[in-house]
């Protein structure tokens, strides 16, 4: 492994998610034969790019009481203390800790607080590229996925089924849609 790689278009900077065109979403098994979707519709995550790639950072934060699965008695029902407990713990954040290559794509290492607890979590990342819009912004894009154990984080509400199994899966998978641009 070198200690610095080279990315095409790459700048070394500042970057702010642009939230018109990013989407944190989720997506967790319903009745053990589907899956439900999710995102948070009100987000803010910072990139500072250093000149050595792996050397990066992100800091992100969703707002928990803009959750949206496109049904509002579950979204209120997310926002109680049988969930994410919007009252108390108003946000989910992400610091990452490290940055490692992974074939042409990466693994960012972090941490990740959901209804006051904080434990590590691995994103793994793919750059789409970089382009610059018809303003003269230069943008950034890239997609972001990890898998957690809810009941990890304290979200250990569930309901027995009467065939078996559970009203909601444990794992969830977490996918952010990322274009960011960079700070003049």
């Amino acid at each position: 492994m070198t200690d610095t790689i080279t990315i095409p278009g790459y700048r070394a900077g500042t970057w702010v998610v642009d939230p018109t065109h990013t989407e944190v979403g989720f997506s967790v098994r319903h009745l053990m034969i589907a899956k439900v979707r999710g995102k948070f519709e009100k987000f803010e995550a910072t990139f500072v790019t250093a000149e050595n790639p792996l050397e990066s950072s992100v800091t992100a934060k969703a707002e928990v009481a803009s959750v949206n699965t496109n049904e509002p008695n579950r979204d209120n029902h997310l926002r109680t203390g049988d969930f994410f407990e919007a009252a108390q713990f108003p946000f989910i954040e992400f610091v990452s800790t490290g940055v490692r290559a992974d074939g042409d794509d990466f693994k960012i290492d972090g941490d990740l607080t959901i209804k006051g607890t904080t434990k590590p979590v691995t994103f793994d990342f793919e750059f789409s590229g970089f382009q610059t819009d018809p303003y003269g912004n230069y943008k950034a894009g890239a997609t972001a996925t990890a898998k957690i154990k809810r009941e990890d984080w304290g979200l250990t509400y569930n309901a027995a089924l009467e065939g078996g199994g559970v009203l909601i899966g444990s794992e969830v998978t977490i996918t952010i849609e990322i274009e960011a641009a960079l700070q003049a």
